[in-house]
């Protein structure tokens, strides 16, 4: 635990500090008199008396006081005699005169004042300092990181997994904020993976719900073609009075009626769907395998059997090789394509196949409409976009968007341009 090392160290150091604080009033001592030194000082004294050296000249060689006063009680003598000043007889030359004084106690007393006050000051200071550290070690150990993982904890409340908890591993939470930390990053993990999966989900519906548009249009526009039918051979029964059931006819054109109505309550509940996951439309799963390219061949067939509006007109057959197709996706792409042009042209469309550069199978769809403007010819593959030829035609802008990454997501392309009409080229790559 860190409280606990940070304890034992404040301990260890005023423990230290004590041990230097008495160790230097321990050497704090008063000197001892050296009587040696003073008796010299006496004969020194007579010698320079009695060569008429001036008393003041003695006193400032000798640093001492000479008092020329033979009364013993005398209040100056009186006064050293109680501080412990050295006292002795001034007698040159064996006449008394008085007394010479050493009144050095008291200077010995005022520098071990100041050693003590000397002492006393570097403790304090130490132990000031040391207290600054122990607040700061309590600070940047204890404190700080409370507040950091208070901050921590306000801002994932808030829902902002993005921030990073510091990692501190030499304070006292520094394992706890890295499990912290790492708890927020699963977080963060698992919120990514629930959007994800949301967006995965919607980009499905709305992927599902574009494509779906188309076929249910071939449903009606074929139950349209047979209702026209029977209406006609109806009234060739009444006109030529034929012997035909007239009441299995109508039975017919009921249930014709019944399908379509179905399956414009299927595109309007799809329309519906598509509109409240239409923003967030994205990335679609495309899932490229080998595959026969008789299987696209196939497709326009079915296509061209179905009927509706422009025929399709199928020009030799694609060559037989191994493709890198999502058949659901390219059945999507070719409808997509095939559906634009029935629907802003309005004239037979004509497929063709060749062999293009790079092992690419080129499939070559045209009409023969009035195409793209130029100026919007870079557009028509962008999300929502849609041209100036699009009024009063149902759509979203989706179409070539999802054609162009359907193909690009099978490793082939889409080139377009006007040719007497607008023609669309699939990239289909071989194996």
């Amino acid at each position: 635990m860190k409280i606990s090392r940070i304890v034992i160290l404040f301990s260890l150091l005023m423990a230290a500090l004590l041990t230097v604080f008495l160790a230097r009033l321990s050497g704090t001592d008063y000197k001892k008199r050296d009587m040696a030194y003073y008796n010299q000082c006496i004969f020194g004294m007579y010698d320079d008396y009695a060569a008429g050296m001036p008393l003041e000249d003695i006193e400032k060689k000798y640093n001492c006081r000479l008092i020329f006063e033979k009364d013993f009680i005398s209040r100056e003598l009186t006064a050293y005699y109680s501080g412990e000043a050295l006292v002795v007889d001034f007698a040159p030359g064996g006449e008394y005169l008085g007394k010479a004084v050493w009144d050095d106690t008291r200077s010995q007393a005022a520098e071990y004042k100041k050693s003590v006050k000397k002492s006393a000051l570097f403790f304090w200071a130490v132990t000031v300092c040391v207290g600054y550290l122990v607040i700061f070690c309590v600070w940047y150990f204890l404190i700080k990181p409370v507040r950091e993982l208070e901050q921590f904890a306000v801002e994932i409340a808030k829902g902002n997994l993005d921030i990073p908890l510091a990692r501190h591993r030499n304070n006292l939470f520094g394992t706890f904020t890295e499990s912290f930390d790492q708890m927020r990053e699963e977080l963060k993990a698992s919120k990514e993976r629930e959007i994800a999966a949301g967006v995965a989900k919607k980009e499905m519906v709305a992927a599902l719900s574009h494509d779906i548009k188309t076929p249910v249009a071939t449903i009606q526009a074929t139950c349209e073609v047979m209702e026209l039918k029977q209406q006609r051979l109806l009234s060739k029964v009444q006109e030529d009075c034929v012997s035909v059931p007239v009441k299995e006819i109508d039975d017919t054109l009921e249930k014709l009626g019944s399908i379509s109505g179905k399956a414009g309550t299927i595109s309007g509940i799809i329309e519906n769907l598509f509109h409240a996951t239409l923003d967030e439309l994205d990335v679609i799963e495309v899932n490229a395998s080998e595959n026969p390219s008789l299987l696209i061949e196939e497709y326009l067939l079915r296509l061209k059997n179905a009927g509706g509006n422009g025929e399709i007109v199928i020009d030799g057959h694609i060559p037989e090789c191994l493709v890198y197709i999502d058949p659901l996706r390219m059945e999507q792409a070719i409808d997509n394509v095939v559906g634009n042009s029935r629907k802003y042209a309005g004239t037979d469309i004509h497929v063709s196949y060749d062999m293009a550069e790079g092992s690419f199978v080129r499939i070559r769809i045209s009409d023969s409409g009035p195409g793209v403007s130029e100026s919007e010819m870079a557009l028509i593959t962008e999300k929502y976009f849609r041209g100036s030829a699009v009024k009063g035609k149902t759509g979203y802008g989706l179409g070539m968007y999802l054609v162009k990454m359907y193909m690009e997501k099978q490793g082939g392309g889409i080139e377009y341009y006007n040719d007497n009409g607008f023609v669309v080229e699939l990239l289909v790559k071989k194996v």
